[in-house]
Formats: structure tokens, C-alpha cells, sequence
């Protein structure tokens, strides 16, 4: 079974709640003030506005697929992974076209495994990261991520550091809910021609 079709499927009851006062809002048939008939689109629904419209979505997400990102081959630095998400910026007007560079972060998440050690947990926190370990598959947990941030339009630009194919669908459906998509390759014997290729922009890092 392929990761998109295990997308769904995952525990996505992980980490969430990057923006204060929505996580556990809303269940089905309802947005997240609680209002019966609202159309929702992932397990709280669209963000939306004190008058109940939909939130134009702001920042980039950022999410990094540890086991594959953080590896003896590659110098990657937490800061350079933020930089590089900020510095593709987001659309000015939220729907495409001129962008605007130094876009906030809204969140930084690191995916790691069981065998994380100490020191890359501790050292991913001291630079604002917010770290998911889990004891399965980290594409699953991560892939699952990205599609909730963009079923509910939690950002405007979508980035994943990873050299992995497998999250080629993920980022396509972020494309679908009509949000930017940034591949962040760590290094360039490290890069994904198709993660490049699904995504609207790519960055290498060291290039």
C-alpha cells in the first residue's frame, strides 16, 4: 500500500494546535465556532475569519522528514532550513504571483524516529522547532500533517525538506487546496527530481 493511500489512514491525532484556540474545535457538520452546516475540509475545518468567511491562509509551514534530512552525508543546519522556507515567501495577494520574501513561519515541525538521538531533539528545540517522534513510520505521520495544514489552509506555502518521493502526493494535494508547495532538497546528491517536479518551487540547500 502506497503512502497516499495510507495518507488518510494514518494517526493523525499527533501534534497539532500551532495557532492558539483551534485544536479539538469543530466536528463534522460544523466549522470552529461551533455553527451546524458549516462545509468543513479537515478534522476542524477551513480556518475562518470573526464573521465566519474563510480565511485567506498567511506563512509557510514547514515540515522536515528527519530521518532522511539529518544524515552523515549531508551538513544540514536548522537554521538554514528555516531560511531557506522564509526566504521563498508566499504570494503577496495569498493566490499566486509576486512573492514576498521573509514570510513568517507559522510552523516548524521535525519528524523524527525512535532513534533519535538527544542531542538533535534538544538542538531542534533551542531553534524552535517543534519535534514529533513517533515509534512508526514517519512519512505517515508526516504526510498526514501536510494534508490537515492544507485541507484547513493553516498556511499559504507548504515546504517539506525531504529527499523522499513518497511525499510527492502529499504535496500535489496541498497544490489542490490551492496553496504553494516549496521542495527543500538537503544537498545535491540528496535531491528528489519528482518531489522537485510536484512542488512549485524547489531549494537546494549549500546551492
Amino acid at each position: 500500500m502506497g503512502l497516499f493511500d495510507r495518507l488518510f489512514g494514518g494517526d493523525a491525532s499527533g501534534d497539532r494546535g500551532d495557532r492558539p484556540g483551534t485544536e479539538g474545535a469543530g466536528t463534522p457538520g460544523t466549522d470552529a465556532s461551533g455553527r451546524e452546516g458549516a462545509r468543513t475540509a479537515g478534522p476542524t475545518g477551513p480556518w475562518r475569519d470573526g464573521d465566519g468567511a474563510l480565511a485567506t491562509p498567511r506563512g509557510v509551514a514547514l515540515f522536515v522528514d528527519g530521518p532522511n534530512v539529518f544524515r552523515e552525508e549531508f551538513d544540514v543546519d536548522f537554521g538554514d532550513l528555516r531560511a531557506a522556507a522564509a526566504g521563498e515567501g508566499e504570494p503577496s495577494n495569498g493566490t499566486g504571483g509576486e512573492l514576498e520574501h521573509g514570510s513568517d513561519i507559522v510552523t516548524a515541525r521535525l519528524y523524527l524516529d525512535e532513534h533519535a538521538t538527544p542531542g538533535l531533539i534538544q538542538a531542534a528545540e533551542a531553534n524552535g522547532f517543534r519535534v514529533v517522534t513517533t515509534s512508526g513510520d514517519v512519512d505517515v505521520k508526516l504526510a498526514v500533517d501536510v494534508a490537515t495544514f492544507a485541507a484547513e489552509r493553516r498556511a499559504a506555502t507548504i515546504a517539506v525538506a525531504s529527499r523522499d518521493t513518497d511525499f510527492k502526493p502529499a504535496l500535489e494535494a496541498a497544490n489542490e487546496y490551492g496553496l504553494r508547495t516549496l521542495a527543500i532538497a538537503p544537498g545535491s546528491h540528496g535531491r528528489s527530481d519528482a518531489l522537485r517536479r510536484s512542488a512549485d518551487d524547489a531549494v537546494t540547500l549549500g546551492e
